[in-house]
């Protein structure tokens, strides 16, 4: 179990390095926040289930549900950019 865990834990630090060394697409950029979005339910569902406590449970749910809702903008934001701009790259957004 503790395997799990720092196997968890240091995928999700690996997932916020590329995040953070990512600046060509947006899509990967979206990619890697899915996956920390992943990492973060499979930790809450593991650690849920050690615990008896019911008011808890229904976490990784809404979770999942909130990851899925902000993985179907994303996608909407990155159809509409490549349509706009022709191409999903950072640098040819002005974004301020």
């Amino acid at each position: 179990m503790e395997l799990m865990k720092m196997t968890l834990y240091t995928t999700f630090m690996i997932t916020i390095i590329a995040l953070s060394l990512q600046q060509k697409h947006l899509m990967l950029a979206l990619m890697c926040v899915e996956t920390m979005m992943l990492i973060v339910f499979t930790m809450l569902v593991m650690f849920n289930s050690n615990s008896l406590t019911v008011s808890q449970t229904p976490m990784p749910i809404i979770l999942l549900t909130i990851s899925v809702c902000g993985a179907a903008v994303g996608l909407s934001l990155v159809v509409a950019i490549t349509r706009t701009h022709g191409n999903d790259f950072l640098k040819n957004l002005n974004l301020l």
